[in-house]
């Protein structure tokens, strides 16, 4: 169980809900934003958000461009403003969970802090570029989510060689069945990360048509992949609880 500072057998719940359950549906916001974003500006404001700076034929909207029109901006931004404050929570969970594995390793106990780093810039980067539209400041916008693909990244990366750590010693059927899918989703979410990285280039060099298209199609499959990865902390809290308790009344001020 996530617990507080208090034991159990003193605390007073308030409310309880499996950690399953708060895992899928932290993910579950953002992605049903996501989708309803695309979907939205492909059904109402195809022209708009397929539109490129050269003016060659594109069959599908960047993220930047269906988030950016209204009423998808106002969607995204409730849906991961309620997203991101669970993402804060997970962070410091994962942390106190790498802190008990590693106690007496420093270098995993120091890779452990800078993965907390990792994470809590991934969500800060995706509160700038969600509150703060292309259309709106485009640069501060495009640093937004440089932040957050580069904090992504080194989550996943630091993620993967700490459980690679931990699969030395121990691992359950569940954490062994997370390792594997963190393992697959991080070599996913690079190669479509350098596939993004690829056509977005090749449109701004040449801009041949579709290209864009295969760009924006890659941009989805990093952001996917990003939810899935992050969606396997089903397995390693599996049997946990998110807890709201009042401490007992002397511990009280």
């Amino acid at each position: 169980m996530l617990q507080g500072p208090y034991g159990l057998d003193r605390d007073k719940p308030l409310f309880r809900l499996p950690f399953t359950i708060f895992a899928v549906a932290t993910v579950f916001l953002a992605l049903g934003g996501l989708v309803s974003c695309i979907l939205i500006s492909l059904l109402y404001h195809f022209e708009d958000s397929t539109a490129t700076h050269c003016q060659v034929p594109n069959y599908l909207p960047s993220i930047s461009a269906s988030i950016s029109q209204t009423p998808e901006r106002y969607i995204w931004r409730v849906c991961i403003g309620l997203h991101s404050a669970p993402r804060f929570l997970v962070a410091v969970a994962y942390f106190n969970f790498y802190r008990g594995r590693f106690a007496r390793r420093w270098t995993e106990w120091l890779l452990s802090c800078v993965n907390l780093a990792c994470a809590l810039g991934e969500n800060l980067g995706l509160l700038l570029l969600t509150y703060v539209s292309s259309n709106e400041t485009y640069d501060l916008h495009k640093n937004g989510f440089i932040v957050f693909i580069a904090c992504a990244l080194g989550h996943m990366t630091i993620t993967c060689r700490l459980w690679q750590v931990i699969k030395k010693y121990s691992l359950s059927p569940e954490e062994q069945t997370s390792y594997l899918w963190k393992k697959w989703l991080f070599l996913f979410n690079v190669t479509s990360c350098l596939f993004a990285a690829y056509f977005y280039k090749w449109h701004n060099n040449y801009c041949d048509p579709g290209i864009y298209t295969l760009f924006a199609f890659s941009e989805y499959l990093v952001v996917l992949s990003n939810m899935a990865f992050h969606i396997t902390a089903y397995w390693d809290f599996g049997t946990k609880e998110v807890m709201v308790a009042t401490p007992p009344e002397d511990k009280r001020f």
